[in-house]
């Protein structure tokens, strides 16, 4: 039938879907040039927990090496039942954010557990890592103030610098004097500075030089804002994190988190002095505009920090492991860079990780490719993540498919 046959409004409905597939050719060609080049992202289907150092994907039963619950918590019975208990008690969604209604017994717990596990004066929950770095950049520095951030730091700092509309100084990682010669030149045109930093790089593996940011920071009147999501749990004596290892409590001015991690939960926090998250909890756009986490998640995090408090050897079990897994590499012939539980074995083509990611799939192992826009071009990897409960075994299996895909010329490193 010719259109102009069609009743009005059904001739009105053809011409919007026949505009609207005209407006999207231009996504199915990028998606198709993505593609080509090995960028385009598909999901896999999670059907268990990782537990054991195992996980089943896509149907089948595989060695995981690929989530960043380095503590093993995330499905421990403990956090579980907890879960459950809490739930029961308190339903599930907080209904609001935590201005308006949504502010708990439970949350307000685990502000004040937090502060006391990272020695401030207080905390604020949001419900991601990525929420915390956000609000903590945007509500500290804004247009005519001076941010100075690392060339590495994670997207959820990159944007909020890109949001704070703040002057961005980005400096080569990890390059103190870098970034010293940047903020020299400017600095007195600007009313604030902070200078922003992972503690540990996700996608690296490696530490931020911190003592020698730190003061930097203070040279030139700058705030020092830290995320530490992939060292709490981790590093320190106690797990507090890079700034604990290094003994530079006093002199971190804002540090960021995530109970996504070690911790085995969801949610992000800021940690301070009251003045500043008392400020953050007015200004910080993704904490009153948010949906606060649900209260039994909170009561997990509790969990959580009293395991890491009471189970220091989980965090031992942890580091024999990568310690462990650093020997089996360098006894191969592989590249051994900074001791985490992030081990980046970088290939450099996008297409070439994808293959080299599956053919260890094939094998049974599951460890990611990791393209950019997440690392920069040519720098694609794979990237491993190393947990308490990884057994000897299956580091020896993994260190031994990565060796024998070097012999037959499937990753060279």
């Amino acid at each position: 039938m010719h259109n102009r046959h069609l009743p009005f409004h059904h001739r009105r409905t053809e011409t919007l879907v026949m505009t609207s597939r005209s407006s999207l050719a231009w996504i199915e060609e990028e998606t198709k040039r993505r593609q080509a080049k090995g960028l385009w992202r598909t999901l896999r289907k999670r059907h268990s927990p990782h537990v054991g150092g195992l996980i089943q994907v896509d149907g089948r039963t595989c060695l995981d090496f690929s989530a960043n619950d380095y503590l093993s918590l995330a499905a421990d019975p403990r956090l579980i039942d907890t879960v459950r208990r809490v739930a029961g008690a308190c339903g599930w969604g907080s209904g609001a954010s935590p201005l308006v209604s949504g502010y708990g017994v439970w949350h307000e717990r685990l502000e004040r557990e937090l502060a006391a596990f990272e020695q401030t004066e207080a905390a604020l929950l949001f419900p991601s890592g990525y929420a915390a770095n956000i609000a903590a950049v945007t509500a500290l520095v804004e247009r005519g103030d001076l941010i100075l951030s690392d060339e590495l730091n994670h997207a959820s700092i990159v944007d909020g610098c890109r949001l704070s509309r703040a002057e961005v100084l980005v400096y080569r990682h990890g390059d103190v004097a870098h970034a010293r010669e940047l903020i020299a030149g400017r600095r007195n045109a600007f009313r604030r500075a902070i200078l922003v930093t992972d503690s540990v790089f996700s996608m690296d593996g490696d530490s931020a030089p911190l003592s020698e940011l730190a003061q930097l920071a203070e040279e030139f009147d700058a705030m020092l804002v830290v995320d530490e999501a992939h060292a709490t749990g981790v590093f320190g004596s106690t797990g507090r994190g890079v700034v604990e290892q290094l003994q530079l409590h006093d002199r971190m001015a804002v540090r960021v988190g995530t109970l996504s991690k070690a911790l085995g939960s969801i949610g992000g926090f800021i940690c301070g002095s009251r003045t500043l998250v008392e400020w953050i909890r007015n200004r910080g756009r993704t904490q009153f505009y948010s949906t606060a986490m649900p209260e039994a998640a909170a009561a997990a995090g509790v969990e959580a920090l009293r395991i890491v408090g009471t189970e220091p050897q989980r965090r031992q079990r942890l580091w024999e492991n990568i310690n462990g897994f650093a020997d089996l590499l360098s006894s191969r012939g592989l590249p051994v860079r900074n001791p985490s539980p992030i081990v980046p074995i970088v290939i450099g083509d996008s297409q070439r990780a994808l293959q080299v990611a599956e053919s260890l799939l094939n094998l049974g192992i599951l460890v990611p490719a990791i393209r950019e826009p997440t690392v920069p071009a040519g720098t694609a990897r794979l990237r491993i993540s190393l947990c308490h409960d990884h057994t000897r075994d299956q580091l020896q299996s993994l260190a031994d498919a990565l060796a024998a895909l070097c012999t037959d010329g499937l990753l060279t490193v």
